[in-house]
């Protein structure tokens, strides 16, 4: 089943209808038919981001709406998605990928995601396809 993960960056450029890439979020939402997924360190990312920035509403808001979706799975980081993800973080120092950068790719090579919802470069880096 094809599906999309979606990353810190998509999340907060939902919420912030300031954000410069908020219209190409709401573009991509409003027309994906794909199931998302996420995982639960993006989310934690994405919470604080949300709440530092826009505040504690809004971020419990989008904190409801991942959690209680019927349209994105949240997959919980395993002990061993960790380990995995702590030696892409040490091989791949030349990278500005942060560890949770290093464990979404680990998931989604796990569960067999090959596409991206994110503003940044480091999931073509990683060498999988981005939207939008």
């Amino acid at each position: 089943m094809e599906r999309i993960f979606v990353d810190t960056g998509g999340w907060y450029a939902l919420a912030d209808a300031n954000d410069p890439n908020h219209l190409a979020a709401v573009r991509f939402m409003t027309s994906n038919t794909l199931p998302l997924v996420t995982t639960s360190y993006v989310l934690d990312e994405a919470l604080t981001l949300i709440k530092s920035r826009l505040g504690y509403g809004q971020a419990v808001h989008v904190g409801d709406s991942v959690r209680t979706s019927q349209l994105c799975m949240l997959v919980h980081v395993t002990p061993d998605d960790e380990d995995e993800a702590w030696a892409a973080f040490k091989q791949y120092h030349d990278k500005a990928w942060s560890f949770t950068d290093c464990t979404s790719l680990v998931v989604m090579q796990r569960i067999g995601i090959d596409m991206a919802f994110a503003f940044d470069e480091h999931f073509a880096q990683m060498g999988f396809s981005c939207e939008p």
